[in-house]
């Protein structure tokens, strides 16, 4: 078969097994494998599906996974997330949109130490949605608050996504933690905006709450500094070179655990459960792993990736203008996938484009995540707001698209900013690495 041809047969099939509803990781697998036989033969096809899971399961670089996945899950069950809301309630929380302003705050704040977007979202629907309706805001704020904030998880250091990211394409992950700094601050800084308009726009949204007395403020202060003191020792760690990424990880593992074990015990039902929780989400994304894996090198043996530059460069079109194509491609596709799916399946496509169009591949991770993030809330599914949607079945999926428009809106300026001035990217790494 033309190699070609079986390029474009593998994809179309791998998005067929996707739609009936296959693992995304088994999809690409089963295709990498028989389109890889189909160019090369089955016996160094089944050899390579053999140790490529292998492979997988032994790299040491990918061990930071399964710890920051449990570090989230221990951080969540022992209230770490509910501190985080806590504070930013208590300073404020009584202003008008108040609430809204802290649970982004709260959002970025417990990303820090979660670095995922649906976990972040999930936790925030029980933590604030709840009071935030109690207060007499608009179901449209509330929800588009916490469906817009939990996309803050992929983007503030450290991200599970940002790893997976270094990894596949062999760049230095403490320089992506780092790069994101500025684009995370602007983030958080671009969403406390949009909550300001939609009050701006709309009073009725919001409502003002009773001012804290100052000393309260400072006592829910003091009740929050575990959440503080995880993320100053994950990624102070990280940053001033104490720990490698993998021991800051294991590092803040046990330091959640012990808040755990402090606040709530020895509960061994509920370690189960957060070990589980763990486990699956670290197996889903192993399994996406060996599954790109395999189907990259399919992609390469029938030189698609070559011919997809070819194809560009042949359009005669500007660099910026194929970036606009590729975010555009993310935006449709982080509407349907979750974040690690929606990179893992275009990286053997992608990164080939923008090295070839002589971007920094730092830069380009970071505006991937950024992206990728802006489709989890964008309209017709979303994932963020499909979490959100499950957990509150009383407020209509209409009520969280118009709730979150403001917060996109916000989100495609910052993209724009970033894109149009890569320096707010790269300036921090230059310096600190």
């Amino acid at each position: 078969m033309d190699p070609l041809l079986a390029a474009a047969l593998g994809f179309g099939s791998m998005l067929g097994l996707i739609a009936l509803h296959i693992p995304i990781g088994v999809a690409m697998a089963i295709v990498g494998v028989v389109g890889f036989a189909s160019v090369v033969g089955w016996g160094p096809a089944l050899s390579m599906l053999a140790s490529e899971p292998a492979a997988t399961m032994t790299n040491l670089n990918l061990a930071v996974i399964p710890l920051f996945m449990l570090m989230g899950n221990l951080a969540a069950a022992a209230g770490l997330a509910n501190d985080v809301y806590n504070i930013a309630h208590a300073f404020i929380g009584h202003r008008k949109g108040g609430l809204a302003t802290a649970t982004v705050m709260g959002c970025g704040g417990f990303g820090a130490v979660c670095g995922s977007g649906i976990a972040t979202t999930a936790t925030f629907g029980r933590v604030a949605l709840p009071e935030m309706l109690e207060r007499g805001y608009s179901p449209a704020l509330a929800s588009g608050a916490i469906a817009a904030g939990g996309t803050l998880g992929i983007i503030v250091p450290p991200s599970t996504i940002m790893v997976l990211y270094a990894i596949l394409t062999e760049q230095f992950v403490v320089e992506l933690f780092t790069a994101a700094i500025i684009p995370a601050i602007m983030a958080v800084t671009f969403h406390m905006l949009a909550v300001r308009a939609t009050v701006a726009m709309n009073p009725a949204s919001a409502t003002e709450v009773e001012r804290m007395p100052m000393r309260d403020r400072f006592r829910v202060l003091a009740q929050g500094w575990g959440v503080v003191l995880l993320a100053l020792v994950v990624l102070g760690g990280i940053y001033s070179g104490v720990f490698t990424v993998n021991e800051a990880a294991s590092v803040g593992v046990v330091v959640a655990f012990v808040f755990l074990i402090a606040r709530h015990g020895l509960n061994w039902r509920e370690l189960g459960d957060i070990l589980v929780a763990a486990s699956t989400a670290t197996a889903m994304i192993y399994v996406m792993v060996f599954g790109a894996t395999i189907f990259s090198y399919f992609m390469a043996v029938t030189q698609a990736p070559s011919v997809i530059v070819d194809a560009i460069v042949a359009m005669d079109l500007p660099p910026f203008g194929v970036i606009l194509m590729l975010l555009l491609l993310y935006i449709v596709l982080g509407a349907f996938f979750d974040e690690v799916a929606a990179m893992i399946i275009t990286l053997p496509f992608v990164i080939p484009v923008v090295s070839h169009l002589g971007f920094d591949l730092v830069w380009w991770g970071i505006i991937n995540v950024i992206v990728i993030e802006i489709g989890m809330i964008t309209p017709p599914i979303g994932i963020n707001v499909m979490v959100l949607n499950a957990m509150r079945r009383d407020i209509p999926l209409t009520t969280i698209y118009r709730g979150i428009m403001p917060f996109f809106v916000a989100d495609m300026s910052r993209l724009a900013i970033l894109v149009a001035f890569p320096v707010l990217t790269l300036w921090l790494p230059s310096v600190l690495t």
